[in-house]
């Protein structure tokens, strides 16, 4: 692939705490980062997936890509969260004809939205498991005015979006390349973002089960906040570790150690619950990415609860470097911030 080539992309991850954004050269010798960068966003301009102020964000947006001299304007983009539905189903084997309305019609008991207020994807996985005259499929429904949201957003942003893709398929995607990636080993990858959670548990490469909690770092930064009574940029600062408490300096490892311990029992439930009907399938490990895997005391109580050995994801690992451009320092920082964006940039136009 050159670069410059017509169906290259940019990767651009929109988060509620920051946009990410992600350009890579791939060639015979491998995917070479030629571009990163990463710009908060200010508070309330994204809540819940859902973007609150249109042209504030399509500004932070501009001034990424000029920051970071990116002159593709074309973009993959990808979203998550409730208004978005991910579903392993099984129904019968037809034609590939006649399949799409087939997946149309099977998909309706699954979304608990109106059939015609989505947009509907899905991905043929193979023949069933429990009958020969049974396939199973990844169904992916997305919300109709979500997607027109982003489209509008990334256009008003002076760029055009090629693909919308889903925030957990962009990282499976990027943690696919990885040295660290085992396809034999039943893992879990685990997303920690500012509003929401997400989990994929692979096997060979397989999504097996996939689930997003509305939860995420923002309720640390939320409970430091009114503890001790300061903004909300000025808690990050004291999470971050920029600042010191104002006060009793204890309280803020007990509200991170509160707020983990909760993120690790809704995490431990869904894998008691994978685990107990797959077919004696054990998980053997996590990989953290989000920037609540930055946060002290997380991996040690899950992998306490999990009884698995937990690591944060090395996004840059598969990638070729240059050292002098993107030092180790900087590498390290964004390693568990950057995946979906690598993710993204790692798809083409016309991609399935």
């Amino acid at each position: 692939m050159v670069f410059g080539n017509k169906n290259h992309l940019v990767g651009l991850d929109i988060g509620s705490a920051f946009v990410k954004v992600a350009e890579l050269k791939m060639s015979k010798k491998g995917n070479s980062l030629e571009k990163f960068g990463v710009a908060q966003v200010a508070e309330g301009v994204v809540s819940e997936g859902r973007i609150m102020d249109m042209e504030g964000l399509a500004e932070t947006i501009r001034n990424l890509f000029k920051s970071q001299k990116i002159k593709e304007k074309k973009v993959a983009i990808s979203t998550g969260g409730h208004s978005v539905v991910i579903k392993t189903i099984s129904t019968a084997k037809v034609p590939e004809k006649e399949l799409h309305k087939t997946i149309r019609s099977e998909a309706e008991q699954y979304i608990p939205y109106d059939i015609d207020d989505v947009n509907i994807d899905y991905q043929v996985l193979g023949e069933s498991e429990f009958s020969p005259d049974q396939m199973n499929v990844l169904l992916v429904a997305v919300k109709q005015d979500l997607v027109a949201e982003y489209i509008e957003l990334i256009r008003m942003a002076g760029l055009t979006p090629s693909i919308i893709d889903v925030d957990t398929f962009a990282l499976q995607n990027l943690y696919e390349t990885l040295p660290e990636n085992d396809p034999e080993q039943v893992t879990l990858l685990l997303d920690v973002g500012a509003s929401k959670t997400s989990m994929n548990i692979l096997k060979e490469n397989n999504s097996l089960m996939m689930r997003d909690m509305m939860s995420g770092f923002n309720q640390i930064h939320e409970a430091v906040s009114e503890r001790y009574e300061i903004d909300l940029e000025a808690a990050g600062d004291i999470i971050l570790g920029r600042k010191a408490p104002p006060d009793d300096p204890g309280a803020l490892v007990e509200i991170q150690q509160a707020i983990s311990n909760a993120w690790c029992a809704e995490i431990c439930e869904v894998v008691h619950t994978f685990e107990s009907n797959a077919n004696d399938m054990k998980l053997n490990k996590v990989v953290v990415s989000g920037g609540g895997g930055f946060i002290e005391g997380f991996a040690k109580s899950l992998a306490s609860e999990l009884a698995v050995p937990i690591a944060g994801i090395n996004s840059f690992e598969g990638l070729i470097v240059d050292p002098k451009r993107f030092p180790d320092e900087m590498l390290e920082k964004a390693k568990l911030q950057s995946p979906i964006a690598l993710g993204l940039a790692m798809r083409r136009v016309n991609d399935k």
